[in-house]
């Protein structure tokens, strides 16, 4: 009987394959199009929390913090029209808070100083002037 199945066996063809090994990840050789799944895998198993993450921040640090970005990016927007605004001025000073902001239109160029009061940092930007004053 088992010589039989011995037999039975021996005459089916063998078939095989080769194997080939195609790694995952991008980095070693994978398909580039995978680095976004596998970047989204990780993030979804990640359990480290920042401690200086935004979520412990309480609501009137996120209100404080909100508001001082209003009033920025409203001294900003005053800042650039007295700078190209209608009635362009060639040089001025506006303070604010701890920080003194000097502005000087030369030619080509309109230079602001910022300098911070409480530590002595001056940052300096140089804006090229597309349209000439009049």
């Amino acid at each position: 009987m088992m010589l039989g199945g011995f037999a039975l066996l021996a005459s089916t063809a063998a078939g095989a394959q080769d194997l080939s090994y195609q790694p995952i990840n991008p980095r070693f050789g994978g398909n580039p199009f995978n680095s976004n799944h596998l970047l989204a895998e990780a993030n979804a198993q990640n359990k480290y929390k920042d401690p200086a993450d935004a979520a412990n921040e309480s609501q009137a640090d996120i209100f404080a913090r909100q508001l001082q970005s209003q009033l920025l990016s409203a001294l900003s927007s005053q800042v650039v029209n007295a700078i190209f605004g209608p009635n362009p001025q060639q040089n001025g000073v506006i303070n604010f808070g701890g920080q003194t902001i000097r502005y000087d239109r030369g030619l080509d160029s309109v230079t602001l100083t910022i300098t911070d009061t409480t530590t002595g940092k001056v940052t300096t930007v140089s804006v090229p002037t597309l349209v000439k004053a009049s």
